[in-house]
């Protein structure tokens, strides 16, 4: 090799690393302190009057909008790049002057292996979700072309708040050339410039289909004393991570995108009018006010829209569902599968606030831009072909529900997916899993082979997602951030431990305080930014069993507490006489072995012929019944359920905090079983087999145990698929 192309590629890579356009000091201002690396679960729970305080209904938007952003974008299909110009509008929140702001370039996580993005994926022992890879000419970028304020250019320095790789280029530092006051908005005008990846992970594409999200520049949250834990304010700006999200402030979308004509076009938000055709190219202009983001598609080869009109509480919502020709058969059930989702959130948190809902199916080989999910948009799986009852179909209706409760968790209630991921995947898993036991849906794992050897098996949706929640080891608490973590297998657990964390809390209070509680909590924070802090508060006071809420909390989500209760031993024998000295008339009289044999046989030939109708179980001498309970994990609040041969049953609270507590009692039958957490309270429970104990051979364990290793290897397939 010659020195040239040697020295320009050391150059070029130099350039790489270095801080684009990093220049003069930013005018001088009071200093505002980035969100912590570690940040994470909140503990403090935000003031009243956070976000502008709730939402009630009467005021002119839904939400306290921050942000408007006016964008008009050209989609190049062949290229697959997109030029954009947007009009920031920004209102500054807090009591001081900003002098600097924070943008996110999301899509600079596809450019190469120097983003954060990439470098985690490298050392992720799973990676991220399917692993497809980023061939030569597939990586992706945004550029910033222009920045000005007010006609005055602006100046900016790419930063990693969470002391990622110098070459991470997904937070751009804008150097503002007049401080925006207290209460004041400013307006930039930005010129961007996207090279979309191939869809390898939420965004890009694959051949003429197109999803484009995380794809302009987005401003960071300045949060603001009494929120989300603040005790200052702060920009809460975190790079792009592995398995994070997003987290952004509510506003206005205003866009208009041009695609070549005989393109299909599918978007957040309502189209203000129809596409206008002009030249060979066809504009569409859509509008979106109280959300926090925007996303859209593109495709020539798109089949007709399937459409549908869902009259909701707050008036018709416009439900769409966009398909390639092969997968015709899946349009249906995901349009049904919305519809019904839109009927099951409006009832049981609050009705859709919205006039559309657009679900997505990407075609064959873009399996990685489904199962995400964007305001008012969502993609759906594009499994194989589908039929009724089969497992394609139980994964094909739960993602597409699973997205679209996203659009309440992440959407209205818009919590912090960087640091609080278990606030959207968490609670919308389980909240989507409540809707799939209502519609009946449990997972059904047989073949026909199975059925001739008798081990078909059917899951509940909670028992399917207990099988994937990790309790028996918790590397994490579920309240950790989203990229500070032992493994991805961790994250992956955000989803399904927190629902069966929360569906133990739910079976511990009931199901209508949970629900309520849950309707208190989607009213007090719609349209804000709750934190862990704030969910807890409002599951405390909405059941009214702060003690049940605290102890979830603590051992679970701050913790990485586990329950392994067990049955160690249990026994049940007769309560015989013993040989040995025995008092008599005011005597100690020794008695042998032998007279007690025949003192027991003459006892048990008299007691028989004086009952000659008693049941088996019954006879001339109680029964002395022995359990042993062992305690290798957190305390958690434990019923002992000791069933006789009579039909009786006998109830103990387990209670003691040692590491065992034994149970002896005499009664008149023999004890047939031991059984711990009999209600089926304690999802959350390490190994439920261990629970219980018969006197007698139980060929049912050996059953479950094949179910159980079935169904946790279609769980560990279903996380490939969620967003």
């Amino acid at each position: 090799m010659s020195r040239l192309p040697a020295l320009c590629l050391t150059l070029l890579l130099a350039a790489c690393a270095l801080p684009a356009q990093a220049r003069d000091a930013a005018p001088a201002c009071p200093p505002i302190a980035l969100a912590a690396p570690d940040a994470g679960a909140v503990r403090t729970p935000s003031a009243p009057d956070a976000w502008g305080g709730p939402r009630s209904g009467r005021e002119a938007t839904l939400s306290d909008r921050v942000v408007t952003y006016a964008i008009q974008a050209e989609l190049d299909p062949d290229k697959h790049t997109v030029r954009g110009r947007q009009q920031l509008t920004w209102r500054n929140r807090s009591a001081q002057p900003v002098c600097s702001v924070y943008l996110h370039l999301y899509l600079n996580a596809f450019e190469g292996p120097g983003s954060t993005f990439m470098t985690e994926q490298r050392a992720s022992e799973r990676g991220f979700r399917s692993n497809v890879a980023t061939g030569d000419g597939e990586y992706g970028y945004i550029r910033l072309e222009r920045v000005t304020q007010g006609g005055q250019p602006a100046r900016w320095t790419f930063v990693q708040p969470d002391h990622g790789p110098k070459t991470d280029r997904t937070v751009v530092r804008i150097d503002l050339p007049q401080a925006v006051s207290p209460g004041a908005s400013t307006t930039l005008d930005i010129a961007f410039f996207d090279q979309l990846p191939r869809v390898v992970a939420r965004t890009g594409y694959y051949g003429s289909f197109h999803l484009i999200a995380q794809w302009f520049p987005k401003i960071a949250v300045l949060e603001l004393p009494g929120e989300r834990g603040a005790t200052a304010p702060r920009w809460n700006a975190h790079e792009f991570h592995l398995h994070s999200e997003f987290y952004a402030d509510f506003g206005l979308y205003d866009v208009r995108l041009t695609v070549p004509d005989g393109y299909t076009v599918g978007a957040t938000g309502e189209l203000v009018a129809p596409p206008r055709r002009q030249g060979g190219k066809t504009t569409w202009h859509y509008r979106q006010g109280d959300v926090h983001d925007f996303a859209w598609t593109a495709d020539k080869r798109y089949a007709p829209p399937l459409e549908k009109t869902w009259a909701g509480p707050l008036g018709p919502v416009a439900v769409k569902v966009l398909y390639p020709p092969e997968y015709a058969s899946n349009a249906g059930p995901v349009l049904q599968a919305t519809i019904d989702a839109l009927e099951y959130f409006s009832r049981t948190l609050g009705p859709y606030p919205y006039r559309t809902v657009t679900a997505v199916i990407p075609p064959y080989g873009a399996q990685e831009a489904g199962g995400m999910e964007y305001p008012t948009f969502f993609t759906a799986d594009n499994t194989d072909t589908v039929t009724p009852g089969s497992l394609q179909r139980w994964m094909l209706d739960f993602v597409t529900i699973h997205e679209f409760g996203h659009g309440y968790f992440y959407g209205i209630l818009a919590s912090n997916e960087f640091e609080e991921p278990m606030l959207d995947e968490g609670m919308n898993e389980y909240w989507d899993q409540r809707m799939m036991t209502a519609r009946g849906q449990d997972l059904v794992l047989e073949r026909p082979w199975s059925r001739l050897f008798g081990i078909g098996m059917r899951l509940t949706p909670f028992q399917m997602e207990r099988l994937g929640a990790a309790l028996r080891d918790p590397a994490d608490p579920l309240g950790a951030n989203s990229w500070n973590r032992m493994s991805s297998a961790s994250y992956g657990t955000v989803y399904s431990r927190t629902a069966t964390a929360m569906r133990q809390l739910e079976a511990l209070v009931g199901s209508p305080a949970m629900e309520r509680a849950m309707r208190l909590y989607y009213q007090r924070w719609k349209f804000r930014h709750p934190s862990i802090a704030d969910l807890r508060a409002a599951l405390a006071e909405g059941t009214g069993r702060a003690d049940l809420v605290d102890g979830v909390f603590e051992s679970f989500v701050y913790g990485t507490g586990a329950v392994d209760d067990r049955i160690a031993a249990l026994s049940s024998r007769e309560l015989l006489p013993r040989p040995g000295y025995l008092p008599y008339r005011g005597r100690m009289v020794a008695v042998d072995q032998a007279q007690i044999d025949a003192a027991i046989a003459r006892r048990r030939a008299q007691w028989r012929a004086a009952h000659p109708q008693a049941p088996a179980w019954q006879g001339a001498f109680p029964y002395q019944t022995t359990v042993l309970v062992r305690r290798d994990g957190i305390a958690a609040p434990q019923l002992l359920r000791v069933r006789f041969a009579d039909g009786s049953r006998r109830d103990i609270v387990v209670d003691a905090p040692g590491r065992w507590q034994r149970f002896t009692f005499v009664t008149p039958a023999r004890a047939v079983s031991a059984e711990l957490d009999p209600d089926h309270r304690l999802w959350m429970d390490r190994d439920k087999l261990d629970d219980s104990r018969t006197l007698e051979a139980d060929a049912r364990a050996s059953r479950r145990w094949f179910g159980d290793l079935i169904a946790l290897l279609q769980s560990a397939f279903a996380l490939l698929t969620f967003a």
